[in-house]
């Protein structure tokens, strides 16, 4: 895999644990494969095909690291539409010309993947990515139930095979037709496995998958037949058929239709879903990986197109990275791509040598299999998961369900999307918001001098249209490193970016780095769920701010109780401990925030807002200071950067003092204030070498009390614990030393 030695140590030392995974997967893949590839109305081998075809070009190809590839569920509804319409009543003649848009989706794919287009799935909202995951899984639920019951010939609407369930469920009841009996009770018997499989709780059953649990007994049960010399009670159509030459019956793609507009949308269809699949099932595998790597999702896609376009050719379905066989992979051990290989390889072998076996397995345990896949997808925890977002949530997702059901998932999901921008609209009270912000630069990064922190400024609004901005801001950055986070400036985030958000920030966490989101706190929004849409709205500002805390809040009230200090959200206006400061002399403020408070000590840290200018010219701006009143009274001063505010101060009528036998204090500080022979005699040599021996921070003194700033933004929560500890270090030596004024 790889020429470095290290590497190729690595690889051969772990290879068992990857061929364990590979068979594990396989054990899995082949009943998917079978029934995904039924369920589209193609020939079950074709879902076999795509396993191979995925398994051995992603894995030499490809850019993830444990994910395994192969047939799709997202794309069952996809290629059933294509292969009933494009075939004009002819399933088979649909299935070939169905080939030849799946080679061309694999190409399109591919072109996709060189224009780094690997960011495609962000521009989707979560809520409407879920209703179409939801509607695929009703989808797949709304046949396959009939399958699992015995009627094979099971076709119409999503909503006709919906509403008929019942009428099926009874019909069953009623028929003589021992076929259908049969195949009924092994259908309901593999489901049952399939429900209570998670429940057995013992580690030796778990070594086999559900899936091949049920193609054991199922297929054992032909065996027991003939050991008892019984007739098997299923004829040919309630079985896989799988051909007697699987190579001499590979079928060809039909490109008669290429210009046609049906196969035109078809092949659009397909690549938009299997590359959403895909991209979604990438993200999510890498936050389950070990070894907490990234994947490169742009190479991913070539790797998909390639695979896609050969399975094509030679017969084969779609090839997708499929979420649930990956996490079977991850969970048993796999550490690179060669677990997607072997996974490949033994379906192979299985194929070539166990062909009699696959033909002794009822479809009604693969409908069995499907059912339940497509209740996972629509299962009603989703339904409740969306809800607990906020109830605009709801419309997103039950929009783009019901259209998709009513009509196809591009449609659903285009649907979803315009709801979506329309809701967000509606919310923020505010069409030019979004029209004349969106092509604009909002995103602003750079990193700390003195701290090393990387800070992000994120302005006007932030939300499924624009969050590949952030997205390649924070792509940059080592996931080693600290990030602060700032929306202060932001008037809106959306749902879509607030589960973005925690996914980097607990793959930062797992490196050793952090991502802290300030400046919400100011934010209004209409649920408690982490993931809920936050927006400031004319006029809202006087609503309580305290309404629902974010999760810096939380950690502020932490803080608060580890200090044993008290926490106070509430605003306050009453700001006139602040106004005889000079920094403020010129800056109007509006009032402050999340008050931390040490009465004893009569010290306290608090987020602020004031303004800066007037009319067209006036900037608003958020900061962290800590105030603390002095027991004695002290010289008027204040210290800055050398160079930052001298014009502000020089104003004020303040000039530089330099300090004896301080050079490089001088040089780097700028002190100024009324009385210069007064500061001079405070500023002693320990005080000095304080100050030199401490990262920097702004500290002006209205001679009663202190200011105390970092920077000219809302602070992180440790940002915020390191200059209470400064302030108190500082509080202490002012104590220690007799004050000569």
């Amino acid at each position: 895999m790889n020429s470095n030695p290290s590497h190729t140590a690595t690889f051969f030392k772990t290879l068992p644990k990857n061929i364990f995974s590979g068979f594990v997967v396989s054990l899995i893949a082949l009943p998917l494969g079978l029934g995904l590839a039924l369920a589209s109305e193609a020939p079950p081998i074709s879902g076999i095909i795509a396993a191979i075809v995925g398994g051995i070009v992603v894995a030499i190809l490809g850019g993830s690291h444990v994910t395994i590839t192969g047939p799709g569920n997202g794309l069952v509804i996809v290629l059933l539409g294509a292969i009933t319409t494009l075939g004009g009543g002819d399933l088979y003649q649909g299935y070939l010309v169905t080939l030849a848009a799946i080679v061309c989706s694999g190409v399109l794919m591919i072109i996709l993947g060189f224009l780094k287009m690997g960011r495609l799935a962000d521009f989707f909202p979560a809520s409407a990515i879920e209703g179409m995951l939801a509607a695929i899984g009703i989808g797949i639920l709304s046949k396959q139930f009939h399958i699992m019951l015995g009627n094979m010939g099971a076709s119409g609407s999503i909503i006709n095979m919906l509403s008929d369930i019942p009428r099926e469920i009874f019909s069953v009841f009623q028929t003589s037709d021992s076929g259908v009996i049969i195949a009924a009770i092994i259908g309901v018997f593999s489901l049952s496995i399939m429900v209570f499989y998670s429940k057995i709780r013992n580690r030796w059953f778990h070594l086999i998958p559900a899936p091949m649990w049920i193609l054991i007994i199922t297929v054992g049960l032909s065996y027991v037949c003939d050991w008892l010399n019984i007739p098997y009670p299923l004829d040919a159509k309630y079985l896989v058929n799988i051909p007697d030459n699987v190579i001499e019956s590979l079928a060809f793609p039909d490109f008669s239709m290429i210009g046609d507009r049906e196969f035109i949308l078809a092949v659009f269809a397909i690549t938009l879903i299997a590359s959403i699949e895909s991209l979604l099932s990438i993200k999510a595998v890498d936050k389950l990986d070990p070894e907490n790597r990234r994947s490169n999702v742009n190479k991913d896609l070539k790797a998909l197109g390639i695979a896609s376009a050969v399975s094509g050719f030679f017969g084969g379905l779609n090839v997708v990275t499929v979420i649930a066989r990956s996490s079977v992979n991850v969970n048993s051990g796999a550490t690179n791509r060669s677990a997607n290989l072997f996974h490949a390889l033994f379906l192979i072998a299985f194929v070539l040598l166990l062909q009699e076996q696959l033909r002794k397995i009822p479809l009604a345990a693969l409908a069995a299999i499907l059912v339940y896949t497509g209740y996972k997808l629509a299962t009603p925890k989703t339904f409740k998961k969306v809800a607990k977002i906020g109830k605009e949530q709801m419309v997103i997702f039950l929009a783009t369900l019901l259209t998709t059901l009513f009509t196809n998932l591009i449609t659903g999901i285009g649907v979803g999307i315009l709801v979506t921008f329309v809701i967000h609209v509606i919310v923020n009270k505010s069409f030019t918001l979004f029209v004349s912000h969106l092509i604009k630069p909002n995103i602003l990064l750079f990193k700390e001098k003195d701290e090393g922190n990387y800070y992000i400024s994120v302005k006007h609004f932030c939300s499924f249209l624009n969050f590949y901005k952030l997205k390649n801001k924070l792509d940059v950055i080592p996931e080693n490193e600290d990030v602060v986070l700032d929306f202060s400036m932001c008037s809106f985030v959306d749902d879509t970016v607030m589960e973005g958000l925690e996914n980097y920030a607990d793959t930062f966490t797992k490196k050793g780095g952090s991502v802290e989101i300030i400046g919400l706190d100011k934010h209004e929004t209409d649920s408690t769920h982490p993931f809920a849409i936050r927006k400031i709205i004319p006029l809202a500002a006087l609503n309580p701010i305290e309404r629902y805390f974010t999760k810096r809040q939380e950690d502020l009230k932490t803080t608060a109780r580890e200090y044993h200090w008290e926490y106070i959200p509430n605003k306050n206006t009453n700001t006139t401990i602040l106004k005889s400061f000079v920094f403020f002399r010129t800056r109007n403020i509006s009032y402050y925030y999340n008050n931390l408070l040490d009465r004893d000590k009569n010290c306290s840290v608090f987020d602020i807002e004031f303004s800066e200018g007037e009319f067209i010219a006036k900037e608003v701006v958020k900061t962290t200071v800590m105030h603390i009143k002095l027991v004695q009274n002290i010289p008027v001063f204040t210290l800055d950067k050398e160079g930052l505010l001298q014009f502000l101060y020089g104003l004020a009528g303040f000039k530089d003092i330099d300090i004896e036998h301080h050079s490089d204090f001088n040089r780097r500080f700028y002190l100024s204030g009324p009385d210069t022979a007064a500061i001079l005699s405070f500023f002693s040599d320990e005080l000095v070498l304080f100050l030199e021996s401490n990262p920097y921070y702004h500290i002006e003194s209205n001679g009663k009390s202190l200011l105390i700033m970092k920077k000219e933004r809302l602070l992180g929560v440790q940002e915020i614990k390191r200059m209470i500890y400064f302030g108190q270090q500082l509080q202490q030596l002012l104590l220690k030393e007799e004050i000569p004024y």
